[in-house]
């Protein structure tokens, strides 16, 4: 199978034109709704369907990107490995890279989200996720795949235990591994060990794209988003453990879907990855679709220069927001004509990267 399938570059682009949408709300929305978590939300508070489904929509991009991670690496190292790159040199580049990465949270993403603080997120949970990689890559799909789940099971039993000693208040390991949390001026939003075990599962896909049958694979990627909606709609319908404490308050469409994401709770990343891979097996049936190619080429384009588009796009919309003096000052409707003009304008930009990391495949655009 190809190392660079249309499909997981399509998924990519779609996450990155969602969280286009979050950011611009970030930016320019004066109702936008953060209520993604029991210590976020206080009960019985309103939920828009228009502000909440705005938000909602964009629960898909981290596990997706964090997954992606997962199987793109995998692809690379095994085309590592058959050009008899040595092992320790593919270790070397992984700690490299995942440094690299988790080092943009604080000094090129912090100070557009939290001047003057650094926040710890998605780049912090990929950089620190890949260093992880570097080892955990030798244990079998198998283990990686049951220490995964135990992971995702078992994770709101794991934030409960590291909160006891403190009372409530995470240690700084316990933060940066489990819970997530404030430490001084650090804001811990993804803490590693939930979005490391969803790169492991990235990973296990990734293995098994080398080996499986078309037909097979989207019939094992169906399997497991049925396997994981269920999964999310039984804990959601007992409204117990699972739901990190952000619990069903109503029978509403709203109340079913208002998961925890800080810190992710099992609902979230059932629902999150269950929905992924029924995308991800809708455009698996594309790739056989001739015009599918065309017609989503800007997709394309922005899956195969995610990290690149990630680094420039809040930077657009802030600078954006201060020249216009809008910023906080909107609603709906001019939060998606921003993200709108965000993708528009940086395209043409990645596209640009995309050739010159094409012409310099040993430079710095390796790590980006």
């Amino acid at each position: 199978m190809a190392a660079r399938l249309p499909a997981l570059d399509w998924l990519r682009g779609v996450v990155m034109v969602l969280m286009t949408v979050d950011h611009a709300s970030g930016v320019l929305n004066a109702g936008r709704l953060m209520s993604d978590s029991a210590f976020m939300y206080r009960p019985g508070t309103p939920l828009p369907a228009g502000q909440f489904f705005t938000r909602w929509i964009t629960h898909l991009c981290a596990p997706t990107f964090v997954f992606l991670a997962g199987a793109v690496l995998a692809l690379s190292v095994a085309r590592r490995e058959a050009a008899g790159e040595p092992a320790r040199a593919i270790d070397r580049f992984i700690v490299t890279r995942g440094l690299f990465i988790a080092a943009l949270d604080v000094v090129w993403m912090s100070p557009v989200f939290v001047p003057g603080r650094v926040l710890l997120q998605v780049l912090y949970a990929i950089g620190a996720s890949l260093i992880a990689m570097a080892f955990l890559r030798r244990l079998s799909p198998r283990r990686l795949l049951v220490t995964a789940l135990a992971i995702i099971v078992g994770g709101e039993a794991l934030t409960g235990l590291a909160l006891l000693p403190s009372a409530g208040t995470p240690s700084i390991p316990a933060a940066l591994l489990l819970t997530g949390g404030e430490l001084g001026p650090v804001i811990v939003g993804y803490p590693l060990a939930p979005w490391l075990a969803i790169m492991m599962l990235g990973w296990v896909f990734g293995k098994s794209l080398a080996s499986a049958p078309e037909g097979a694979l989207v019939r094992r990627i169906v399997a497991a988003s049925f396997a994981a909606l269920v999964v999310f709609a039984v804990l959601r319908a007992a409204n117990g453990y699972g739901n990190m404490q952000l619990f069903r308050e109503g029978s509403s469409l709203v109340q079913w879907l208002h998961v925890s994401k800080y810190p992710p709770s099992l609902t979230y990343t059932a629902l999150e990855l269950g929905l992924m891979a029924l995308a991800l097996a809708i455009l698996f049936r594309l790739e056989r679709v001739p015009a599918a190619e065309t017609a989503l080429r800007p997709l394309r384009l922005l899956g195969q220069t995610a990290l690149f588009y990630y680094l420039l796009h809040v930077h657009f919309l802030e600078v954006a927001a201060w020249v216009a003096g809008a910023s906080h000052r909107h609603g709906l409707a001019a939060t998606y004509a921003a993200a709108l003009v965000a993708v528009v304008v940086l395209l043409p930009l990645c596209a640009w990267y995309r050739g010159y990391k094409s012409a310099h495949p040993d430079g710095w655009p390796r790590y980006v």
